[in-house]
Parts: C-alpha cells; sequence; structure tokens
C-alpha cells in the first residue's frame, strides 16, 4: 500500500502479532506499508441523541432509512436491556458500544474506599453490555478535577484493576474500551498510543480502546499514525469533526484516519458523537454520504 506522506510520523502498531512505521521525513516520500491482516469496513453508527426523533422507535426508523448499521447506548443501560432488545426486534440494526463515561473518576479516585463500589457498577454495566451483544463499554478514566491522582499514579491504579475487570468482561461476552480524551477534558490518557500501552500491559482481551477523531485532531499528530499505534487493540471509533459537529460540515477530513483503519484491518463501527449545524433530516444524510466518499479516497 503506498502512501503519500506530508507531514512528519512516527508511530508503532501492533496487528495481529505487530508490526512497526518508522519516523518518515517532511517530504512527500512514498511510504510503504504492509498489507492489513484483512480487509477493512466501514460501518457507520451514531448515539441516539445525534438522530431525530420524539421516540426510541421513531430513531431507529430514521437510522435504518437512512442506511446506519449501528447503535450506540447511552451508559443507563442496567435494567432496561428488554426495551433495547423490543426495541431492536425484526430490524437490521446492532447495537454498536455504550457510552458509559468515568464514574465521576471512581475507579481511581485518591479516595481508595470509592474503587470498589465502583467495580461493582461497571460489572453490571459490563453484563448488560454482554447481553445486548455490544461491541464493548467506552470507559473514561478521569476527566479533569475528578481524581488527584498523578498520571503515573492513575496508570498503576488501573493496572491493578482492569485485568480483573477485563478477564470479567470476556465472561460476560463484552469488553472494557478506553477512551483518550483531549487536554481540556483531561490530563489522563490522551493518545491511541497511551491507551495501547495499557491494554498491552493489562495482558487481557477484555481490555480495549476505541479512538475519537475530535480529540485526535487535538492530541495527535497523524490520523493514520494514531489508529496505526492503537493496532489491534482498536474496536471502537466515534466520528466528529473539528469543532464537533457532523463530518463534513467543516474543512476537517477524514482520509488519513481512514487509511490507517484500512492499514489495521478495521471491523468495527465508527459511530456520530457530536452535534449538527442545520436541519438533522438534511445535515445527517448529507454526512453519511461524505463519509463513504472519504473512505473511498483513503
Amino acid at each position: 500500500m503506498k502512501i503519500q506522506r506530508r507531514e512528519l510520523l512516527t508511530a508503532g502498531a501492533a496487528v495481529g502479532a505487530s508490526f512497526a512505521v518508522a519516523g518518515a521525513a517532511r517530504t512527500a516520500a512514498a511510504v510503504t506499508l504492509p498489507d492489513p491482516p484483512q480487509p477493512a469496513v466501514l460501518k457507520l453508527s451514531s448515539q441516539l441523541g445525534v438522530i431525530p426523533g420524539k421516540s426510541l422507535s421513531e430513531k431507529l426508523d430514521k437510522m435504518e432509512q437512512w442506511g446506519l448499521e449501528g447503535v450506540e447506548l447511552p451508559g443507563d443501560i442496567v435494567g432496561k436491556e428488554s426495551e433495547y432488545e423490543t426495541a431492536m426486534r425484526n430490524r437490521k440494526l446492532k447495537f454498536s458500544a455504550v457510552c458509559f463515561g468515568s464514574m465521576n473518576g471512581a475507579l481511581v479516585s485518591d479516595d481508595v474506599s470509592k474503587r470498589e463500589p465502583a467495580k461493582e457498577q461497571f460489572k453490571k454495566v459490563l453484563a448488560a453490555a454482554g447481553a445486548l451483544q455490544t461491541t464493548g463499554v467506552i470507559y473514561v478514566p478521569a476527566f479533569n478535577g475528578q481524581t488527584k491522582l498523578t498520571n503515573q499514579e492513575i496508570r498503576a491504579v488501573l493496572l491493578d484493576v482492569l485485568p480483573e475487570l477485563g478477564e470479567y468482561a470476556l465472561s460476560v461476552k463484552s469488553r472494557i474500551l478506553l477512551e483518550p480524551l483531549n487536554r481540556k477534558e483531561a490530563f489522563f490518557l490522551r493518545q491511541l498510543a497511551d491507551a495501547a500501552s495499557i491494554c498491552r500491559d493489562c495482558k487481557s482481551e477484555g481490555v480495549r480502546m476505541m479512538g475519537d477523531f475530535y480529540h485526535m485532531f487535538i492530541e495527535e499528530t497523524s490520523d493514520l499514525g494514531a489508529f496505526i499505534s492503537a493496532g489491534s487493540y482498536l474496536h471502537h471509533v466515534h466520528l466528529a469533526s473539528r469543532i464537533r459537529v457532523l463530518p463534513g460540515q467543516d474543512e476537517r477530513s477524514f482520509v488519513d484516519g481512514f487509511r490507517g483503519l484500512k492499514v489495521i484491518g478495521y471491523q468495527d463501527y465508527c459511530s456520530f458523537e457530536c452535534g449538527v449545524k442545520g436541519d438533522r433530516e438534511v445535515e445527517i444524510p448529507k454526512s453519511l454520504a461524505f463519509l463513504k466518499q472519504q473512505w473511498e479516497q483513503a
């Protein structure tokens, strides 16, 4: 696969066993990358809040009409499994991921007494996500101001608790999806390579990660390099433009990132997590067409 390079890229990848991409010069030189482990797919999904409609059923009807394949659920799914299962009956749509959040940073709190209840809460959400056959549960360790621990201390706590939670996730047919955020929202875990290193060190297939184009625009040098650094650990992607509206509603390009997804042979969902400028009935179909065009260009 030939890719024209215009910016400095230093990225490593773990795809299957692993492969690496060396640093490239700031020139237009062509770089040869390994063939993907399997052809990548573009499966488009959305959070329910992005979709217009007065009811869950009406929203799902719109999603099917527009050709979306996945539904990303909010974090409050415990106790609502039957409601969602009933709503999805006889539909082609599948559940993509569960956007859970941080539990107010409780799992990595400087108050140790908060951690065990947080583990139990997390397990309930993982079990519900597994019952609904989702891709996994999106987890942010802490937003700014939610813990007094340092970066090193947070990482140590995660490496202590996540392997156990990851194995529990596997037992209920789910997984944890670590989400890197930008520095305005979180001081810990800002780049995809950092999340990948935690996944590696946890040594559990139940601990995996995701990427978000909005946060990546702020924190990553290269979308391509970021996704390559995530490699086989990547199991969900959030779609949002530079100003966090629909892809195609500003100048943000998704081609380089989609190239990265193709390099790693990405198989999971890419899901809207963004606002919308204008009429959603008009703008969402336009954005879906834009994304398919960007995928073809990648």
